[in-house]
């Protein structure tokens, strides 16, 4: 065996590492900076929305906007309601009339003074209903406008 055989032979694999590490490396080219490219559709209109000024007054009801006079109920006010009900001892669907007991944001409770049922199918009975304000089920009944007395004073 020759000198250099022997002398690699010999070399620990710590130095093969130093000897691989000081080996110069050609690159075959410059690195290219990219740019990722990002897809983004925006509406022109939401950009340049601006923010809405919100009133002081708190309205009795949470809408975008500003609710009609038929979703307007109050406690006390008389409605009509699609619903299942009883009537003459036989149940049937139909409009039935009754009082409103509480108005939430989003819910009006109606009272009735006979039974009425939940749904279709529902069995249980109850006198108290849940509608949303919005429901086409639900509607103000035009009620008689109470006469106000006024003293009458003739003039002289």
């Amino acid at each position: 065996m020759t000198k250099t055989k022997l002398a690699e032979k010999k070399v620990t694999k710590v130095e093969k590492a130093v000897v691989i590490a000081e080996a110069p490396v050609k690159l075959a080219a410059k690195p290219v900076k990219v740019t990722p490219i990002i897809k983004r559709i925006v509406n022109p209109l939401v950009e340049r929305r601006r923010p809405i000024k919100r009133s002081t007054r708190v309205s009795q009801f949470a809408f975008m906007k500003a609710p009609g006079i038929e979703h307007a109920f109050e406690v006390g006010d008389t409605v009509e309601v699609f619903c299942d009900h009883e009537k003459n001892r036989e149940r049937i669907r139909g409009w039935i009339k009754g009082i409103v007991v509480q108005v939430d944001n989003k819910m009006v409770a109606v009272q009735f003074r006979s039974n009425v049922y939940l749904t279709d199918g529902w069995m249980v009975p109850d006198r108290i209903l849940w509608y949303p304000v919005t429901s086409e089920h639900i509607r103000a009944v035009p009620g008689k406008k109470a006469i106000v007395k006024k003293d009458f004073i003739p003039e002289y």
